[in-house]
């Protein structure tokens, strides 16, 4: 097997395919540098960076850190006179240049109930873009509740990121839920304390030469390269043991190809028993984004993951852009179980695969679909499980399902099968029906 994966896809790569044996030297977050340290920036004398001094200003990228204070309301502004609103936010404001925006808040377990809109401006422009909602319901893709990841120090409660591009100017408003009609005089549910601003600037991938090369292009060589069924067949085996109804394997960007910086993530790995299962999400940072960017935007989920929300690592086993390709998500090897922090109560036994947009009123494109099965045939065929076919898991606790409580799911399954949530919007999850047919037919079902 070694052998012939040696031949196959050479020594780099196979490293991808197997569990890493060599571990990067420090997993120090340069967030948590940046913030131990005096703060500065042109948005806020009370920001912080991880452009902080030592080994971690030697990271590409950064993440500016800005706390979100009340801001006048309405009859402040009609009337001049002093009002504690209990909108919290950031006036138009300048900022050192970023691309994926969130917001944070220091307890894990409280939810914002309210709205969170953004509006930002393109780097060295005076354009401002229109005000953008960003995803406040994100508690769902994580690690399991009394999960080792999920009881970390590091993790705090965060909306989903949003990729806005290129900006160097930031405002926010985040808003409490109003009462409801029938309960007029009841005041607005308060909003999580500590609420702070995320900026994001993915960098540079220092591996790449800059010259003659798109920001965000892929390495050159940094793929596992698409294998035949045959192949792929002799790999389901030595995996798993179980008869090879497999797909052949695609071609997967490794995380070394879309320039994932090994020192922010924690050192070691955590796998679970088998893949019985495949959970779909979108990643709900919008779909303004080309796929020349695509590892740009991974690597800006990858440092909001991690720094920002404080897992692991990034949270998904695999990601698919809207042109087709599909890269490596958490570390660990690709046909390994590696654990991921994706479905809140069912990360056990199961992957996670985030297409990059947001799919609640438009439809996926077709190549996203088509990964999703290419993807699954492989990986979920790995492990002997049938694309149409159902399992059955067991809850981590959530907010559909208690802790211990045995489920059926189907193999590929959307995130909201398992948890009450939006995600994977409704029009990618009305193609999952296809997205199984094509993954079975690869297995030759």
């Amino acid at each position: 097997m070694r052998a012939l994966l040696a031949t196959s896809i050479g020594v780099t790569c196979a490293a991808a395919l197997t569990l890493p044996l060599a571990a990067p030297a420090s997993s120090t977050s340069d967030s948590a540098a940046g913030r131990a340290s005096a703060a500065h920036g042109p948005a806020s004398t009370a920001a912080t960076t991880s452009a902080a001094a030592g080994p971690a200003a030697e990271l590409p990228g950064s993440t500016q850190s800005l706390p979100l204070s009340p801001l006048p309301s309405a009859a402040t502004r009609a009337t001049g006179s002093p009002a504690r609103s209990a909108v919290r936010g950031l006036p138009r404001s300048d900022a050192r240049p970023f691309s994926l925006v969130g917001v944070v808040w220091d307890d894990v377990d409280t939810e914002l109930h309210g709205t969170v809109q953004i509006r930002t401006r393109a780097t060295g422009t005076t354009h401002w873009s229109d005000w953008q909602s960003v995803e406040t319901h994100n508690s769902e893709h994580a690690a399991d509740p009394g999960s080792a990841e999920g009881k970390a120090r590091t993790v705090r409660g965060s909306t989903s990121p949003l990729w806005v591009g290129d900006s160097d100017g930031i405002e926010v408003r985040v808003s409490p839920e109003a009462p409801g009609p029938q309960d007029r005089a009841a005041t607005p549910v308060e909003l999580p304390g500590g609420l702070r601003l995320e900026l994001v600037d993915p960098g540079e991938d220092p591996r790449q030469p800059t010259a003659g090369r798109a920001r965000g292009a892929v390495r050159t060589g940094a793929v596992i390269p698409a294998a035949t069924k045959a192949d792929s067949g002799t790999e389901a085996l030595a995996a798993a043991g179980a008869k090879p109804y497999i797909g052949p394997r695609p071609r997967i960007i490794t995380r070394k190809g879309w320039g994932a910086n090994e020192k922010l993530r924690e050192r070691r790995f955590a796998y679970t028993k088998s893949v019985k299962a495949a959970f779909v999400h979108h990643s709900a940072t919008g779909n303004n984004y080309r796929c020349s960017q695509a590892p740009a935007v991974l690597r800006s989920i990858y440092r909001y993951h991690v720094q920002s929300s404080g897992w692991r690592d990034f949270g998904y086993n695999f990601a698919v852009d809207k042109c087709g390709n599909i890269y490596e998500g958490r570390a660990g090897g690709v046909t390994k179980a590696v654990l991921g922090a994706h479905t809140l109560g069912f990360n056990t036994n199961s992957m996670g695969v985030a297409v990059l947009g947001t799919f609640t009123s438009k439809n996926p494109p077709a190549a996203a679909v088509n990964a999703i099965a290419k993807l699954t045939a492989w990986k979920l065929g790995l492990f002997g499980a049938n694309p149409k076919g159902k399992t059955t898991l067991v809850s981590g606790g959530g907010n559909r399902y208690k802790k211990g409580k045995k489920v059926k799911l189907n193999v590929i399954s959307g995130h909201r099968d398992g948890f009450a949530t939006e995600c994977p919007g409704g029009r990618l999850y009305k193609k999952l029906g296809t997205a199984r047919t094509s993954s079975a037919r690869l297995q030759g079902r």
